[in-house]
């Protein structure tokens, strides 16, 4: 009987497990009824979180939706309100429509450029700042930190800086106020990045919130910070979400962990994404690119240059394992006591024009080497069938 291949889950950060250190401080944590706010490992991390982004409050919420919803509902606070998002912004692509659905919120969006930006100048011949009866009214910003869909860019501060002193002018906002959120589910991320605070990063913003269930391989829970005014009333509206989570300690735990522990070994998920795009660029494949100078973090995108590759094709391939790439070594190391076993890859891929990787921490020197095997296998099978098939 054949062995299972060997499997690099690639596809996201949300598929990181958590820690053996995490599982024992879940297993003991203490607990209390959260929704009465007597949960003393709950505590615990929102105060943490508090030092850390010198914000006056935090929540600990089930999910990043929900915390950018609770923004969303928060901010614009009257049905009919407007928020400007990027056009490839996880709040307009992937949360479900949310603020329309349930906030009443029209989402507007703005082009994102490729390092997740988008023009101030449109951004502000957008808004809609006038007293005019048949326009929604603009009362937030969104923006994302990292940006996922722009391959983990990290925002740059004078670009922040720029749009809070926008957002924070009333002249130029007509005397209205223009809140700002910061969507930084993976901020830390940034942080390790730009070699500053996250509490420098989000500094100037109403509300920001981070993601524990992502690069910081806690199971579940995001943690949302703005004004204690702000943290009242998504406490509140929490509840209406179905969010009250009870003895939710047992989660917080995960949490403490993450903050103290996985956050210091970021760097190297961000110098391993880099191993694996370097190695990519050196193919020279004219039907495959990375953009080698602008891996900032652990997202990487591989690029599809050639009209006649499909992402979600490239994506199977890395994840199937043939009798040919066997004969050829693709294989794992054969380390004593150990059987050979092919190589399985996943990666997201679907109507993309690029396929995603993504690192995290379980994701090890040894399964970066097993990766970028099978993706110089893979590409350069690649680039020998499509010149072939241009020959005949």
């Amino acid at each position: 009987m054949s062995l299972p291949h060997y499997v690099v889950d690639m596809r996201s950060d949300t598929v990181s497990s958590p820690t053996i250190e995490m599982r024992e401080a879940m297993y003991t944590a203490a607990v209390g009824d959260d929704v009465y706010g007597e949960d003393p490992t709950v505590l615990k991390l929102e105060q943490k979180s508090i030092d850390l982004f010198k914000k006056e409050a935090a929540l600990f919420v089930p999910s990043g939706t929900m915390a950018n919803l609770l923004a969303i509902m928060v901010h614009c606070h009257r049905r009919g309100s407007e928020a400007i998002v990027g056009d490839l912004s996880h709040t307009f692509l992937y949360e479900q429509a949310g603020a329309a659905q349930i906030a009443g919120v029209q989402l507007t969006t703005i082009q994102n450029r490729t390092d997740g930006t988008f023009c101030l100048d449109e951004l502000q011949r957008k808004m809609h700042l006038y007293d005019d009866c048949h326009e929604p009214l603009t009362s937030l910003i969104v923006v994302e930190n990292t940006h996922n869909m722009c391959g983990g860019k990290v925002l740059p501060l004078r670009w922040l800086d720029e749009l809070v002193s926008i957002c924070k002018n009333k002249e130029m906002t007509n005397g209205k106020t223009i809140a700002l959120h910061m969507d930084g589910a993976r901020v830390f991320n940034a942080a390790q990045y730009l070699n500053e605070s996250v509490a420098r990063i989000a500094r100037d913003f109403d509300s920001t919130c981070f993601c524990l269930s992502k690069g910081l391989s806690a199971p579940v829970g995001s943690v949302l910070l703005g004004s204690k005014t702000f943290i009242a009333e998504a406490r509140r509206l929490r509840k209406v979400l179905g969010g009250g989570m009870r003895q939710c300690g047992i989660l917080a735990a995960a949490g403490l962990v993450a903050l103290e522990k996985i956050v210091p070994l970021l760097p190297e998920d961000h110098r391993r994404t880099r191993r694996i795009a370097q190695a990519i660029n050196n193919l020279r494949s004219s039907n495959f690119n990375v953009d080698l100078d602008n891996v900032h973090t652990n997202i990487l995108l591989i690029h599809m240059m050639n009209p006649k590759i499909s992402a979600s094709s490239f994506g199977k391939r890395l994840a199937e394992v043939t009798q040919k790439e066997l004969d050829e070594n693709i294989t794992t190391t054969d380390e004593v006591g150990q059987e050979i076993q092919g190589i399985q890859l996943k990666v997201s891929s679907r109507d993309w024009s690029y396929a995603r990787i993504v690192l995290y921490n379980q994701i090890t020197d040894k399964d970066i080497e097993y990766a970028i095997k099978k993706i110089e296998y893979v590409i350069q099978e690649y680039d020998r069938n499509l010149v072939l098939k241009k020959i005949h």
